[in-house]
């Protein structure tokens, strides 16, 4: 199966930002495959980026892990409660990650409507179904990743990045085979960052 390797994720981050927008992230667990197609992402660079948890290569518990090989997941909680997934980039030692925001589901929505309300795809109200998976705690809600994947290398089998659905021999819908329109803007929730705030690192479908 292609995975997207660790030369993919040993780059600029801002440029694997963008270039992560249309993969797919595919989760194995309890013996079920479940895959989201990742449609919004945020770039965060610790030696120049004050939104950074690592900023000025910061070493804390908490961001330890930014510093390892590119490639390795960096998941955190938030407020107590939400879980956000990213994954290392750029060189190790280089404290830097691609936060992933949002994604559209490709495989196994019965689970990972589940996982988010109780109840089959076919049971979500509008409401449900509008915000399945926007915004990074529902992703990782909805995909059952938790602290316990703090550190996982994206090279193994529960939890990996691949380009085309068909590496998982599925068929892809038409709208994933048109040309990306990627859109441009400020990351959210980063007031406290001062120049960073205005940063035009966030990316989305």
């Amino acid at each position: 199966m292609a995975k997207l390797g660790q030369e993919f994720f040993d780059r600029d981050t801002v440029t694997v930002a963008r270039e992560l927008l249309g993969t797919y992230i595919v989760r194995r667990w309890q013996g079920h495959t479940l895959a989201v197609r990742i449609t919004e992402t945020e770039a965060y660079v610790g030696r120049m980026d004050k939104a950074c948890h690592a900023y000025n290569y910061k070493r804390t518990p908490r961001t330890q892990t930014l510093f390892a090989p590119p490639g390795t997941v960096y998941l955190y909680l938030i407020y107590g409660m939400h879980h956000c997934l990213n994954f290392v980039t750029e060189p190790e030692g280089e404290p830097s990650a691609v936060l992933i925001r949002g994604g559209e589901v490709r495989q196994g929505g019965d689970i990972i409507a589940d996982n988010r309300f109780g109840c089959k795809m076919d049971n979500l109200s509008p409401a449900q179904r509008a915000h399945l998976l926007d915004g990074p705690g529902k992703l990782c809600q909805a995909l059952a990743l938790t602290r316990a994947e703090n550190g996982i290398s994206l090279a193994g089998e529960d939890l990996f990045v691949c380009q085309s659905l068909a590496d998982l021999g599925l068929t892809p819908p038409e709208e994933d085979l048109c040309p990306p329109v990627i859109h441009t803007g400020e990351r959210i929730g980063i007031a406290y960052a001062q120049e960073a705030v205005h940063f035009p690192w966030r990316f989305y479908l």
